[in-house]
């Protein structure tokens, strides 16, 4: 049989109650703005707010004239003689002493001597020619930074059981490898002077690679005296 959905009913009601609404396109009445409503000229820029009037209490203060009825006191006379004053005044002042100057050009160019950079000011201090703080400071910084990072070594050393070669030791081993590169040399003079195959070129440069690092093993334990090696 064929199936036939449950709600075949209630969709179908649905559907048939629903219908009117889809005749048009939004909604069916829609409110016609009023002819009157066009857009004004100006209408979308932006408004300041209304300026607001200043209050009594915000006005500026009143300037201080003296009224009409303010009358000065007059009829005072004072009996000094300024003329008198001032001449002894200009008697017995004392003259003023001339600022040193330094003149630096044959034109008379004159400037202050102070503050030309000529008077020595700085050697009269207390702290002239004093070792600043933190120079000092840094100096002792780098000291205790060199000494930690000794320890720092040191310690390592300890850890990886690192030992010194004695001078013996050192030179035993310095002429074993040089025994070691004469025999090697020795082997390599050996070899014929035309190298037509592929295991003569291979045993050459097996030689000379040889050594090469034995050149170098010599060159570095003659070029460092203390030399450490770890422990087996």
């Amino acid at each position: 049989p064929k199936y036939i959905s449950q709600f075949r009913q209630s969709v179908k009601h649905d559907a048939e109650k629903n219908k009117a609404q889809w005749k048009t396109m939004g909604p069916a009445k829609v409110a016609v703005p009023c002819p009157k409503n066009f857009l004004k000229k100006h209408s979308k820029e932006p408004k300041l707010p209304e300026r607001k009037k200043k209050q009594d209490s915000e006005k500026l203060p009143a300037l201080s004239v003296p009224p009409r009825t303010y009358h000065p006191v007059t009829g005072i006379q004072i009996k000094k003689n300024f003329i008198n004053t001032n001449a002894v005044a200009a008697v017995t002042a004392l003259p003023k002493k001339p600022q040193p100057i330094s003149v630096d050009r044959r034109q008379g160019d004159k400037y202050l001597l102070e503050t030309s950079g000529l008077v020595p000011k700085y050697i009269k201090k207390k702290d002239y020619g004093v070792t600043p703080k933190y120079v000092t400071e840094k100096k002792e910084n780098l000291k205790r930074a060199q000494k930690e990072r000794e320890a720092s070594i040191l310690e390592h050393l300890k850890k990886t059981a690192m030992k010194q070669l004695s001078d013996e030791e050192r030179k035993s081993l310095l002429q074993g490898l040089k025994k070691n590169w004469e025999e090697v040399y020795r082997e390599f003079q050996c070899l014929p002077i035309q190298t037509d195959t592929i295991p003569k070129r291979l045993y050459k440069e097996k030689l000379e690679l040889q050594m090469k690092q034995l050149e170098h093993d010599i060159e570095v334990i003659e070029k460092h005296k203390v030399i450490y090696i770890a422990n087996e």
